[in-house]
């Protein structure tokens, strides 16, 4: 499963990378403007320092002007993929950008039924919204399973990107699941790092290692 974060803080981005656990990246407008930047400008930084795909959110409800963006969009790195809304203008937008070679990440997407759509529209990616379909009861995860059910049982190339992860157990769900990529915060992707058990045993290891190491120089005293 490739990890890509969802942000625009770009120490975030450089702290996962520096891990290993950064596979690419996805924003929207809410995220870079908590960053205070101009949105080009913004992208282009990320660009810099993520290789791998960086989604970048069209603001728009028309087909044409979401195209006219996908395609400014994509002049900016060689690695920016645009994200449109699962809606009909949004599917309109996602042919003709993909026509055009521009890899599109369709978001917004909270039904099996919106992922099979996606991937007849030729997307990049489809982006099954996890956890807001968990705030009003219903199964998030369960929509990421049958949209992989439906892009292996069809041979769709579009990936399954398991979005809107709140927390380390709808990871693991995700990857059970078999979604090729996942996307998450930086704080959701520090917790799956976490366990009591682990820290315990390495404060017991560290004190062990303490105490070996008074001996020896208690034996080299006595020598």
């Amino acid at each position: 499963m490739k990890f890509f974060l969802d942000t625009a803080n770009l120490d975030e981005l450089r702290q996962a990378l520096a891990w290993g656990l950064c596979d690419g990246a996805t924003t929207n407008p809410s995220l870079v403007a908590k960053e205070g930047r101009e949105h080009h400008a913004h992208i282009l930084e990320i660009a810099k320092i993520v290789k791998g795909p960086i989604s970048v959110e069209t603001t728009s409800n028309d087909a044409d002007e979401m195209v006219r963006q996908g395609e400014e969009f994509a002049t900016w790195a060689p690695n920016v993929v645009v994200k449109v809304p699962m809606t009909t203008e949004g599917l309109a937008a996602c042919r003709r950008l993909r026509a055009k070679d521009i890899p599109v990440n369709v978001t917004l997407a909270f039904s099996a039924n919106q992922a099979l759509l996606a991937c007849k529209a030729g997307a990049t990616y489809v982006s099954p919204f996890v956890g807001r379909l968990d705030d009003i009861g219903h199964d998030g995860m369960q929509v990421v399973r049958d949209a992989v059910q439906i892009v292996r049982t069809y041979g769709f190339e579009t990936q399954v990107l398991a979005s809107s992860l709140r927390h380390p157990l709808h990871v693991l769900e995700a990857a059970r699941a078999g979604a090729p990529v996942s996307t998450m915060p930086f704080k959701v992707l520090e917790q799956l790092f976490k366990h009591a058990l682990t820290d315990v045993g390495q404060e017991k290891f560290l004190a062990d290692a303490a105490k070996l190491a008074a001996q020896l120089e208690k034996h080299k005293a006595r020598v």
